[in-house]
């Protein structure tokens, strides 16, 4: 929604075509053009075919956010089932990979792009259970710095941002999880995100889409590789 009110092109790709369908009907509301692509990014000849679809249709992709992911299992890590720690970084990690090395070939032929990893301060500090999604999201940083050095000489520009608790599904998710998992209440659990951040708010999606707007404009052109937290200050660094 904030790519297509800035006036850029929208493709949307997931495996969720209902989702995909609810999100380009708001994007269309919204006077955007969304072109759908659905994709499982766990598959490489799906993300293969859905990045030559893209090009065939568009000529060039100039922007790529991986924000493809799944919250894993939660639970002491002994207690995980180790195909439930597969499928974490099937998607969160492996996920990133096959649709950054579909698409960043054609960034690289314009020696122009912006890729944007969505990580988490998860993958900064230690969250009670949750030990194969914060695993998933510090490769991220690893994955992201690396891609940068790599796509620099290009003109491609790769960078992370680190959500803090953001409010909606995902997060009565984990709130619930934790609750169950330490034996607490919901509302205890909410209440305790929220006073982490020195703003003392959870975060918003519109604030981490403001962001991602943001490291994909001309004004962020100097910045690469780089980890930008939005979290409300729940982690600085």
């Amino acid at each position: 929604m904030a790519f297509a009110a800035a006036g850029d092109t929208v493709v949307l790709a997931a495996r969720n075509v209902e989702g995909l369908e609810a999100t380009a009907a708001a994007v269309t509301a919204a006077g955007g053009e969304p072109f759908v692509a659905p994709a499982d990014v766990t598959d490489p000849a799906g993300v293969e075919s859905m990045a030559r679809s893209v090009l065939d249709r568009h000529g060039r992709v100039d922007v790529l956010v991986n924000n493809s992911g799944v919250g894993g299992p939660s639970g002491r890590m002994w207690e995980l089932d180790p195909e439930e720690w597969i499928d974490t970084f099937a998607v969160n990690v492996y996920g990133v990979f096959l649709v950054s090395r579909a698409l960043l070939p054609s960034m690289i032929e314009h020696r122009s792009g912006s890729v944007i990893n969505i990580g988490s301060i998860s993958g900064k500090r230690p969250l009670y259970g949750r030990s194969a999604y914060t695993s998933t999201k510090l490769a991220l940083v690893g994955l992201t710095r690396t891609l940068a050095l790599e796509a620099g000489p290009h003109g491609v520009r790769v960078n992370l941002i680190s959500p803090g608790f953001v409010a909606g599904p995902r997060l009565d998710w984990v709130i619930a999880a934790q609750a169950q998992a330490r034996g607490v209440s919901e509302e205890e659990v909410e209440a305790g995100f929220a006073g982490e951040a020195p703003l003392n708010r959870l975060t918003e999606a519109r604030d981490v889409a403001d962001a991602a707007v943001f490291l994909a404009s001309d004004a962020a052109r100097a910045i690469t590789g780089a980890d930008l937290n939005v979290n409300s200050g729940v982690v600085m660094y």
